[in-house]
């Protein structure tokens, strides 16, 4: 007997809604107009089953459209599936494929193209643990995608919305070419999301078209998008402002987020679960490994006691970011606010570091520590230790590099006492989180793996556990002892959530400010 996964009562309901009477959902929308969406950064190109990051999931996801999608209560909602089952042993998920979809060239889509996009992503994404229980995926027929799991994987449905796995056409992708260098990927783009593309030129802009054939009747509403590639976020706020631009996603420098929320006929928020799914947690990572001090809990938790958050988030980020005391993001339902948070304490951090056998010498000083960066908009924050370090007789040397790769090799390469870095959670934990505690994941060359070193058994084995448990109440469990585990042993000091702001003009009708926010489709958006 199969068992229906939650809310998919209200998901049935929602599909019949979206394919019949869309509309009516969304009172007051027009139709028509040319959105002007300011974007950062030239992506790689627009395929996102090869690619992660942001710069190609904002157009990636008006081009492919995935088997979900999920409201702002984490709830999945129908897409190309319109409805789903999961087996009672969790082992198998079914995917009921809207009937009639077909893909820009009119091909239409199938199962087997679920399969492949499936296959496609578990072999080129970088994101190995989305689809790694994935034993293999059957197609009884053309509407029915049958999904054979190695182990229960509660992480499933969310690696099957916006951003994680767009359906990409077998008939074009399976052509024996790389997927990840495939001309496909940049021109003569064939997806089945909300809009065609017209032209990529590098640098300056992406235009896209509305998809008339589009599986959900009535959308989407906008008969163009047009994102300039604007990489300078002052021009991109005054462009905002003397409205030339509509819309702007992953705002987050705090002078423009404040001058922005300032400005006459623009909204610039974050509120809510918006781009919880992305999920960018800011922290101080140490070396656990080092022969020196970082490789000391007590001098870890002295130190932790010695950085002020709260000046962090109000002195520096200038009270436009959340703090965060976990790896996990505040706007997850896993979040576990009640840890050791570490609030500013000198002297318990001078006396830790007493109990550590690093006294102060004659000049007042215990040891030195460097610091990395990777970047210039985390610079502050690797300054202000400088002297905060001080106060407790840490000297602490700035190592900055001359670029981002540089950066990544040092840190990747373990060759580091302590560095500022940004860490993405991706939804649900197994698929962003996970990597960073891992001990399985110490691979030293990759960056953003456990560069940390971090090594707790037990910290593995509540991973292992949260990540096959279908409960949503266990694993909420699962993963608030582990939260309080890695607040006890600080291989990372959390310190805030980024304040990703979406910026949108008031002529803009349901703007995207959804946990996945920008990288959610735009169907629904249109032109008052």
């Amino acid at each position: 007997m199969m068992k229906r996964f939650v809310a998919v009562s209200s998901a049935l309901a929602m599909a019949v809604a979206l394919q019949t009477g869309a509309a009516l959902a969304d009172d007051g929308a027009k139709r028509g107009g040319t959105l002007i969406w300011a974007v950062q950064n030239t992506p790689r190109h627009l395929n996102p089953a090869v690619q992660s990051g942001i710069a190609t999931g904002e157009p990636g996801n008006q081009l492919f459209a995935a088997p979900l999608r999920y409201d702002e209560d984490w709830t999945p909602q129908p897409y190309l599936a319109e409805s789903w089952n999961t087996s009672d042993d969790g082992l198998t998920v079914t995917l009921n494929l809207v009937k009639g979809a077909t893909f820009h060239d009119g091909t239409p889509i199938k199962s087997s193209d679920v399969a492949f996009s499936i296959k496609t992503v578990q072999e080129n994404h970088p994101f190995k643990t989305m689809f790694a229980p994935v034993d293999s995926v059957e197609t009884p027929d053309d509407h029915t995608a049958v999904i054979k799991l190695s182990k229960p994987h509660p992480a499933l449905l969310l690696a099957m919305s916006s951003q994680l796995l767009p359906i990409i056409p077998e008939h074009v992708y399976g052509d024996g070419q790389d997927p990840k260098t495939h001309p496909a990927n940049s021109e003569n783009v064939v997806g089945s999301g909300p809009f065609k593309l017209v032209e990529f030129k590098r640098d300056q802009h992406i235009i896209l078209e509305r998809n008339d054939d589009f599986f959900i009747e009535g959308r989407p509403y906008l008969d163009k998008v047009v994102m300039r590639i604007i990489k300078d976020g002052s021009a991109r706020t005054i462009a905002l402002e003397n409205g030339e631009a509509h819309l702007s996603g992953f705002e987050q420098n705090p002078r423009d987020i404040n001058r922005l929320k300032k400005a006459s006929g623009v909204t610039a928020t974050s509120e809510g679960v918006a781009y919880a799914a992305i999920g960018p947690i800011a922290w101080l990572a140490f070396n656990t490994a080092s022969d020196g001090p970082t490789g000391n809990k007590k001098v870890r938790q002295a130190i932790a006691y010695a950085v002020d958050r709260d000046f962090v988030n109000k002195a520096i980020m200038l009270g436009t970011s959340t703090p965060a005391l976990t790896g996990i993001h505040p706007g997850s339902p896993f979040y576990e606010p009640n840890v050791e948070t570490y609030d500013l304490d000198l002297d318990k951090a001078n006396a830790l570091l007493d109990e550590a056998g690093y006294p102060r010498g004659a000049d007042g000083n215990r040891f030195t520590l460097t610091v990395d960066y990777g970047w210039a908009g985390i610079k502050a924050q690797a300054e202000y230790i400088k002297p905060q370090l001080k106060k407790v007789g840490i000297d602490v040397e700035i190592r900055s590099s001359p670029d981002f790769p540089t950066w990544a090799k040092r840190v990747g390469g373990h060759d580091f006492e302590m560095t500022w870095d940004v860490v993405f959670n991706w939804g649900d934990p197994v698929i962003g989180v996970h990597r960073t505690y891992s001990s399985s994941n110490i691979k030293k060359g990759v960056i953003w793996s456990n560069t940390q070193s971090y090594s707790n058994p037990r910290v593995d084995e509540l991973m292992e556990m949260a990540g096959s448990e279908t409960d949503p109440a266990k694993r909420k469990a699962l993963y608030s002892e582990f939260q309080k585990i890695i607040a006890e042993d600080v291989p990372v000091y959390h310190t805030y959530a980024l304040p990703y702001h979406t910026i949108y003009s008031d002529k803009v009708g349901n703007p995207p400010v959804g946990i996945w926010a920008t990288v959610s489709p735009l169907d629904r958006v249109y032109l008052k």
